[in-house]
């Protein structure tokens, strides 16, 4: 049978929506990723997100690689936080803190989390994309940045299995 953290859970993932309930949260493990900003105008948070399921299904593929056990990718969790509270009343989201979470079973070795994240970069491998182009190719060509990155996320990732979707990436240069 495979963990499903929200069936074993189910206090914690169902609550009643009648009303406010006291629950006692377990000690849990998470991929987690910070960042800061509007959620919704912020595009390093869609990166964060899509980052965070493609390293929940690359670890849930090292477990099973490691031990034949499965589990259910969980649900994406936010923590948010702001020096100033009144920002979440107000919705000023541009003064939001947050970290994004994906529960993990407690199967998941941290051998399992490395393997993980190693197979997911290699999946989603922005970042040595970024480097090679500022530091190979920019150079290379007499190029200098000229405005902000731009990521064009093609598909949706609420509709899509994050290993499928594609970024293309742009650098305004001058």
């Amino acid at each position: 049978m495979r963990h499903d953290v929200r069936r074993i859970h189910r206090e914690l993932y169902a609550p009643p929506s009648s009303d406010f309930v006291e629950v006692v949260v377990p000690p849990q493990r998470h991929l987690a990723i910070d960042g800061h900003g509007d959620p919704n105008l912020e595009p390093a948070y869609r990166a964060a997100v899509e980052s965070l399921y493609t390293a929940g299904y690359a670890v849930r593929a090292a477990l099973k690689e490691r031990t034949g056990a499965d589990f259910v990718v969980g649900p994406l969790e936010g923590l948010w936080s702001s020096p100033d509270p009144t920002t979440f009343v107000e919705r000023r989201k541009s003064a939001w803190d947050w970290t994004m979470l994906i529960p993990l079973p407690e199967a998941v070795s941290e051998v399992d989390i490395a393997g993980g994240l190693e197979r997911a970069a290699r999946r989603r491998p922005e970042g040595p994309v970024l480097a090679r182009l500022h530091h190979e190719v920019m150079p290379a060509r007499g190029l200098e940045f000229n405005g902000p990155h731009h990521e064009i996320y093609l598909g949706d990732p609420r509709r899509m299995a994050p290993e499928r979707l594609k970024t293309v990436l742009r650098q305004p240069v001058r």
